[in-house]
């Protein structure tokens, strides 16, 4: 007879066993699930939206910023914020020397923001970089040379003028050098997006593979054919024209450390010094399509529409240079900032904002950008709170007003001056440009001041322009002022409207000449 303590403790094994194997196969069951949630590379998917995420918290803490690109805006921001003390992933398509034919001449008002950010010396002797002390402007035969306002400045401060990789590499290098800067090549995709917050990228790294990276700011930087704009703005992209570039070699400019700017026809051709052997020529021929090389059209464009109009001094050179047939194209292109406020991201750069490079702005908007960005960001320790960070730097974009609406409008009315046209109102326009800026004075000072950088001012701007073409209307009144030519002089204001207005439209007349009407403008930091 079997005793009833047997049976109670089989009973009781049995219970333990089943427990103990519940537990089992729900712990298996469970490690199996997070499993089929895995990519190849450890990132867990979110249920509620199908996101991959990573097991990503200790890489959270570990990256503050990731910038995409490494050009001028992105390695300077890299070396910028590290200095700051924030733990910045650089991520950029290609590590190797950039080839471009723009992106090399500094404005003073840049190499001044190049000396705040303490990357004066990637713009010396190093790189063969050549000071610029002005400009020289043409017009049928005759010159008149424009000196930068730098009298107030210490004697290294003036433009700089430099090839564009040897500068990009040499910020690089000082970014990449700091022990808080990770500098990747790879190729950015997509923004990872949760709720409406960015949280970071997804990329392909040198092997192809696809990774991911996380932090609390993502700023995208990746230059003027960005493909992550749309999600960041609302871009209206234009192209005016097309610089075709040559190097002419082993010359001397007519006005040495100067830019030459020859008002052309059917556009300006610019001169400068890229090293102490080398002018870089570009020509600027208006539209999207240019002469094709390969089969000569662009040689044969270059001898008899251009070379006309060179000066004699550069000539020689110049016919050497479409000889050899290293002539290499680019489309210009502007387009104004536009951005969409989205938590946990910010556009910087030429994928933000672009301008004709007619002027030579595009890096002192940048410098002067990355400066702001800088001190805005400095206040804070932690930038975790996106929303809030967000509602912040709203602020960075009224108060970026004066330099970029100064420096964007001046470049894009000033090529349309500049420009040739069969409308005799557009004609006398140039005229008067010209001889606007040879009065001297007040009358080249002003302009130069605002071109160089070293005068922010958008009613300045606006004054001189207007100045111009009252200075027009002035010419067309002596001797006399026929019917026909007081016609012509009003067709002239309305011509001169018509280029600066739209421009002003596009940048924001509130906040470029009303700036502290704007709410943003007195955003304080967020408080922790």
């Amino acid at each position: 007879m079997v005793s009833y303590e047997y049976i109670l403790g089989g009973v009781l094994a049995s219970l333990l066993g089943s427990v103990f194997f519940m537990i089992i196969t729900s712990t298996f069951s469970a490690k199996k699930k997070v499993e089929d949630f895995k990519s190849d590379n450890g990132f867990v998917r979110m249920a509620q939206n199908g996101v991959f995420r990573p097991e990503m918290e200790e890489e959270e803490k570990s990256t503050d910023v990731v910038i995409v690109g490494a050009g001028v805006a992105g390695a300077a921001l890299a070396y910028t914020l590290a200095k700051e003390g924030r733990r910045v992933h650089v991520i950029e398509r290609d590590l190797s020397e950039p080839d471009r034919i723009v992106g090399e001449l500094l404005q003073p008002g840049g190499y001044l923001k190049l000396i705040e950010l303490g990357l004066e010396d990637c713009a010396n002797e190093s790189i063969d970089a050549q000071k610029v002390f002005g400009y020289a402007l043409y017009k049928d035969g005759k010159d008149t040379k424009l000196s930068y306002p730098l009298e107030q400045y210490s004697s290294d401060v003036a433009g700089r003028s430099f090839h564009n990789g040897r500068f990009i590499q040499r910020m690089r290098e000082k970014a990449a050098i700091l022990s808080n800067v990770k500098l990747e090549q790879g190729s950015v995709t997509t923004l990872i997006e949760e709720k409406g917050i960015v949280k970071g990228v997804i990329y392909k790294n040198k092997d192809g593979e696809e990774m991911r990276t996380y932090a609390p700011l993502t700023i995208v930087c990746d230059g003027c054919f960005s493909n992550l704009r749309k999600s960041l703005s609302a871009p209206k992209v234009e192209s005016p024209s097309c610089f075709v570039g040559l190097v002419l070699e082993n010359c001397d400019l007519p006005h040495a450390n100067h830019g030459h700017v020859i008002l052309g026809d059917p556009s300006p051709i610019l001169f400068y010094p890229i090293s102490s052997t080398e002018i870089r020529c570009l020509v600027d021929v208006p539209g999207t399509k240019v002469p094709s090389v390969a089969s000569g059209e662009m040689a044969n464009y270059l001898k008899t529409v251009v070379a006309p109009q060179v000066p004699p001094q550069l000539y020689n050179a110049f016919m050497v240079a479409v000889e050899k047939g290293n002539i290499r194209s680019m489309q210009n292109k502007s387009m104004a900032a536009n951005p969409v406020p989205t938590p946990g991201a910010i556009l910087l750069g030429d994928s933000f904002n672009m301008r004709h490079p007619l002027t030579g702005g595009g890096m002192t908007v940048a410098l002067s950008d990355i400066v702001l960005l800088r001190d805005l960001l400095r206040p804070l320790r932690d930038l975790n709170d996106a929303p809030a960070l967000c509602n912040y730097l709203e602020s960075f974009y009224t108060l970026r007003k004066p330099v970029s609406s100064t420096i964007n409008t001046l470049a894009g009315a000033l090529y349309k001056v500049f420009c040739a046209s069969p409308d005799p109102a557009r004609q006398e326009m140039r005229e008067a440009c010209f001889g606007y800026l040879s009065l001297g004075g007040i009358c080249s000072y002003g302009p130069i001041s605002l071109l160089s950088g070293l005068n922010p001012r958008p009613l300045h701007l606006f004054l001189h322009f207007f100045a111009v073409a009252i200075y027009g209307v002035g010419r067309l009144m002596l001797p006399f002022p026929s019917p026909q030519r007081m016609w012509l002089g009003f067709r002239l204001i309305l011509s001169a409207s018509g280029i600066i207005f739209p421009i002003i439209k596009g940048e924001g007349v509130r906040q470029m000449f009303f700036p502290a009407t704007v709410p943003a403008y007195y955003r304080s930091p967020p408080v922790h």
